[in-house]
């Protein structure tokens, strides 16, 4: 009912603004032939500047209200989400505690939910951190010093936490060998880049309800980039999705996705980390249920600007 009201209500805003806009320009075509045929020529120029800029105001008007009334609803999407996202492990915990409690467990059962539990502290302990993230990665990420990050060793290290998170066996998650001895050294702040590296396995992960089969690579691009792409064999996207997909609190839209629980801010940090590493992040899919590609791209650490000093830009060897 909430989302037919929204819907009903978006429908008013644009009804009423191109009824707005039309009886604007019916007036706007009267006035001027009224004022052409007095030949009053400066008030027909004042008429024609005014209406335009009253034609423009009633336009921006409907556009913003409507675009109010759809972030209103990525939020109230957002809350329901984190709401599940928190709720759901702590009642988990909270019946297992209980079970504990009550009755006589056998020592192998017992460690099974101590186990149970630990996996539903670490969702609950990575919902915090998402959202705490979205709210600070604006704000401190040009205080930061940057390291020299090896991004190999670092996509290994997030695969085995997915691997680890999800209960997933070992060859669920693959990353292809790089071809030949090449570095693949980038400046930046490894705690944020292991965070987008985890959200687009995790998305990988949730978004393939049939099994999970993920493919990552490393590649470096035109000499002065490396590319991180994750595949996945999932549900896939329709090419309107690719952009929309990495706004914040977005949901792509569908029963058999809405079913997926998220809180619609994996994608929106993954790029906004992307960028502010001086990098992108962008989608790709040949269509729905033909999985999805999400492509990291991240500065060679020999390119990452003058900053660093003269030593940064001059090129260094792709072997060791």
């Amino acid at each position: 009912m909430n989302i037919n009201r929204r819907r009903g209500t978006i429908a008013i805003f644009i009804t009423l603004g191109v009824l707005l806009t039309g009886l604007t320009v019916f007036l706007n075509i009267t006035w001027i032939i009224r004022i052409h045929n007095e030949g009053h020529l400066a008030l027909l120029i004042l008429g024609i500047i005014f209406f335009a800029i009253l034609v423009a105001g009633v336009v921006l008007n409907t556009i913003f209200l409507v675009r109010e009334v759809r972030r209103n609803e990525r939020q109230d999407s957002f809350l329901n989400a984190v709401t599940h996202e928190l709720k759901t492990p702590i009642a988990s915990i909270r019946l297992y505690l209980e079970t504990l409690q009550r009755r006589a467990i056998p020592e192998e059962q017992r460690q099974e939910f101590y186990k149970v539990m630990l996996s539903d502290s670490d969702r609950l302990l990575a919902t915090v951190e998402q959202v705490l993230k979205a709210g600070q990665l604006g704000q401190r990420h040009r205080q930061q010093n940057r390291a020299l990050i090896n991004l190999n060793s670092l996509v290994e290290d997030c695969i085995s936490i997915t691997l680890q998170r999800h209960h997933l066996p070992s060859g669920s998650i693959v990353l292809q060998p790089v071809s030949g001895a090449v570095r693949l050294h980038t400046l930046g702040i490894a705690e944020d880049l292991r965070t987008a590296v985890i959200n687009v396995l995790d998305n990988a992960v949730k978004y393939s309800p049939e099994g999970v089969h993920i493919r990552c690579s490393l590649a470096i691009v035109n000499y002065t980039s490396i590319s991180l792409a994750i595949t996945d064999t999932g549900v896939g996207l329709d090419a309107s999705q690719f952009k929309r997909i990495f706004k914040r609190f977005y949901r792509v839209p569908g029963r058999a996705i809405s079913r997926i629980k998220g809180t619609g801010l994996g994608l929106f940090l993954v790029r906004n980390i992307a960028r502010q590493h001086g990098g992108d992040a962008t989608a790709s899919s040949p269509g729905s249920g033909l999985g999805t590609t999400i492509t990291l791209t991240l500065p060679l650490a020999n390119y990452t600007g003058s900053r660093e000093g003269s030593s940064a830009n001059r090129p260094i060897s792709t072997s060791h």
